[in-house]
């Protein structure tokens, strides 16, 4: 059967080569910054601010705030709420661990694309400033690596319809269908309708939209979910303390340590993490290239907070939330998946569990705040992954190619909807496509991965510059302002 092939092929992607290439390639740009993403994030918040006033005038087509908020707009999607409570529902409590660390050590990794994204961007024949993985590759590792970037991009535009599009789409139409009785075939069409509106006016109505829906639907979001968590604060030691115990395969019901288990849950935390925070994944630059910043580094900064924002905050809300309400079904539990028992289908859809978390907090209430938050969420990740895929379809076939893969796009958003009306069977080709977009995410990680390792030095070398020039400023700013 496909789903079991796929499920294969999904095993090899993401098995021990992928995760030590993943988390090998943070940690060692985290150490090799002499953990500047890290030490730098109220910097980076200040850079975030200025950056508009700073920059403005300056070549490219965004605000470096609209770049970070179209690369938002793609990485807060369902990830943050059906996501994150996949990875728990299967990976067991320590997922969550994993997903803190990938997303810890995916601060460098996201810098460093932030930075060479803009160190090696091209302006095309449309005026448009274009960049990311396969222009890195390109111009910074030399024509003999050319095939690697073509592969990226082509990696790029499959998942773009799976990742940003067909599974957002799925998600939205399910919820508003399950929990306010909307025709399918009703959010199909507005979902179209609304995307093709935003999409067709390329990266700079994407941004304008994103700059202004991002921020909003997070904080709604956010607070609430600080709500459910105060309602059961006396839940959350326990909830933290469980988290830290399962994250290195620690269970009684599983007779103290297992191998399996942690396995289990870093698979799980760190395939899950990469789908929310895209760091390693190569989709963000492409975002963060069209910035207008001449600066790679700072760019970069502002690129980190990415990954902060998406994993750090809004991730750990859903699961701290989930974790405290105590609503995994028992039967989702890592030792029982293991001893080979038949897995329930929600414990590999998400949000039912998220909304029973909030719910059980908030009666009457949490369901909505769950529903609008995902729709909201899908819709603005459905937006960002249009921009990357058209990037990657022009790298590929030029520039011709943008309004076809535009109209191409649009009209998957309603397609994906349809198969909602597959019956029975809808669970099993939902199921077949998460597991082909965990596949497609690691396929587009690995070039990327590559060029970062090999470009490291550059990105190093660039960052060293950057923090003694802005050393040397404030050092003169600080002379000039004593002699008055």
């Amino acid at each position: 059967m496909l789903s079991e092939f796929i499920g294969s092929v999904n095993g090899i992607v993401w098995g021990i080569p992928m995760l030590v290439l993943l988390l090998g390639t943070g940690v060692y740009l985290t150490v090799g910054l002499g953990f500047m993403p890290i030490l730098r994030i109220p910097y980076a918040f200040v850079q975030l601010v200025r950056g508009g006033k700073r920059h403005d005038a300056e070549a490219g087509d965004v605000s470096p705030f609209g770049a970070l908020m179209t690369a938002l707009s793609s990485t807060v999607g369902t990830g943050n709420i059906a996501g994150v409570a996949v990875a728990i529902a299967i990976g067991g409590p320590g997922a969550l661990f994993w997903m803190w660390m990938t997303a810890f050590v995916g601060m460098a990794t996201k810098y460093a694309e932030g930075v060479l994204a803009v160190r090696f961007r091209e302006v095309d024949a449309e005026g448009r400033h274009v960049g990311g993985p396969m222009y890195y590759i390109k111009n910074g590792m030399g024509k003999s690596w050319i095939w690697l970037g073509g592969l990226f991009a082509i990696f790029g535009i499959f998942a773009s319809f799976g990742t940003g599009n067909y599974i957002q789409a799925v998600s939205v139409a399910d919820a508003l269908n399950s929990t306010y009785g909307v025709p399918i075939w009703i959010t199909g069409v507005v979902l179209m309708v609304l995307a093709g509106a935003v999409i067709l006016g390329g990266i700079k109505r994407i941004a304008n939209v994103a700059g202004k829906l991002v921020p909003a639907m997070a904080a709604f979001y956010f607070f609430a979910g600080i709500i459910v968590i105060i309602l059961n604060i006396d839940a959350v030691p326990a909830a933290f303390a469980l988290v830290f115990e399962r994250a290195f395969g620690f269970d009684a019901a599983a007779g103290g340590f297992s191998g399996a288990l942690l396995m289990l849950a870093m698979q799980r935390g760190v395939a899950r993490g990469i789908f929310s925070n895209e760091a390693g994944q190569g989709s963000a630059p492409i975002a963060h290239a069209a910035a207008k910043n001449k600066d790679p580094v700072n760019q970069g900064v502002i690129a980190m907070l990415g990954t902060f924002i998406d994993t750090i905050v809004i991730c750990s809300i859903t699961g701290i939330a989930i974790l405290a309400a105590g609503v995994i079904p028992p039967e989702c539990n890592a030792v029982s998946i293991l001893s080979g028992d038949v897995m329930p289908a929600i414990c590999d859809t998400g949000p039912p569990i998220t909304i029973s978390a909030f719910e059980a907090a908030l009666p009457g209430i949490g369901a909505h705040i769950v529903t609008i938050s995902l729709a909201l969420f899908a819709f603005t990740t459905i937006l960002g992954w249009s921009y990357y895929g058209e990037r990657c379809a022009e790298y590929l076939f030029s520039e011709k190619a943008v309004t076809p893969f535009r109209v191409v796009y649009v009209l998957i958003v309603f397609a994906g909807t349809m198969v909602l009306y597959a019956g029975d069977d809808v669970d099993a080709v939902i199921n077949t496509v998460w597991l082909a977009t965990d596949t497609l995410t690691g396929l587009m990680a690995a070039p990327n991965l590559v060029a970062l390792l090999v470009l490291s030095p550059l990105v190093f070398k660039l960052t060293k510059e950057y923090f003694e020039r802005e050393k040397a400023q404030a050092k003169a700013d600080a002379e000039a302002k004593a002699k008055g």
